[in-house]
């Protein structure tokens, strides 16, 4: 496989501009290279523009769609401001947004430092707050009903909780609030949420070993018996672009393998996962999970 497998028919965003953050790596980078497959304009904004070059690189060799790429902390109220300018005097249009940026740090509650605790809200709630604004303010309500916009947001698996994380939680909580409301004051406008569980993406590399013994076992908590795809992410966020979801605004679809279902009194799975979805060429397994896979095998 040498090219993005996509479910989804080819053209399907011909001519359309697509923005998406966190485009350098993990979840960002994947729904990159497949929004490229299906012919959409990008504009991939992220902090480190090294890794946005080497995104660009990639789809390249395999889509001759237009790519631009911005360097941005989206926590910058006012270099958030000036990124989006920079997109639309590229590209003309932002047809959608695909909130992708974020960022957090494993802590109990009770150690996290005031500064600790805003940075988080500010990479998960604030900075995505200010980036949907400002394409909503400076490009889509300027064309409201002239052709199908969205904006989506990705938050995370905070239901019942998120112990360990409690920062990230409360801010994923609150984006998810902000997309509700958001598409009521938006419409037409879709605006809609999705939260991602277990997930093994390059960012599970990032984390310190403690953390990282946690990740080992975290398949044996979820019905589905194993860790989600970054292809089974992308595939939703493509979907919520797409013509299909044109009466989909105000929600949120979770991508957990029902983790946040399991019960203490209930049995989680039988042992035996089901098939993943698989389509992304560049996609890899993280090291703390192949370090997990080459332990278990030695077990057995």
């Amino acid at each position: 496989m040498n090219q993005f497998q996509s479910v989804f028919r080819p053209g399907l965003f011909e001519s359309q501009t697509i923005l998406v953050t966190g485009a350098g790596s993990g979840i960002g980078r994947c729904t990159a290279h497949e929004l490229a497959s299906l012919g959409a304009n990008l504009a991939l904004v992220g902090r480190k523009i090294e890794k946005l070059e080497t995104v660009k690189t990639e789809i390249a060799r395999t889509c001759k769609v237009k790519v631009s790429i911005h360097s941005c902390d989206i926590r910058e109220e006012e270099r958030v401001k000036e990124t989006v300018a920079a997109v639309l005097a590229e590209h003309g249009k932002i047809n959608h947004l695909i909130n992708n940026a974020g960022g957090q740090f494993p802590s109990p509650l009770n150690m996290i430092s005031g500064k600790g605790w805003e940075t988080v809200v500010r990479n998960n709630l604030t900075g995505g707050f200010y980036m949907a604004r400002e394409v909503f303010n400076q490009y889509m309500m300027l064309h409201l009903g002239e052709v199908d916009m969205s904006i989506t947001n990705i938050i995370a698996d905070m239901w019942n909780g998120m112990p360990g994380m409690g920062h990230s939680g409360a801010a994923r909580a609150g984006m998810l609030n902000f997309s509700e409301t958001a598409s009521n004051e938006w419409a037409p406008v879709r605006v809609n949420a999705v939260a991602p569980g277990f997930i093994a993406s390059s960012g599970m590399d990032t984390y310190p070993e403690p953390m990282k013994q946690t990740i080992m076992q975290l398949d044996k908590t979820i019905p589905l018996q194993r860790l989600g795809l970054e292809d089974e992410v992308s595939s939703v966020l493509t979907f919520l672009c797409s013509p299909a979801a044109a009466f989909i605004s105000g929600s949120c679809i979770r991508v957990d393998g029902a983790a946040p279902n399991a019960r203490r009194i209930w049995q989680v799975g039988t042992g035996k996962p089901n098939p993943p979805f698989q389509s992304f060429h560049l996609g890899g397994i993280p090291e703390v999970i192949q370090r997990r896979d080459a332990a278990r095998q030695v077990k057995s």
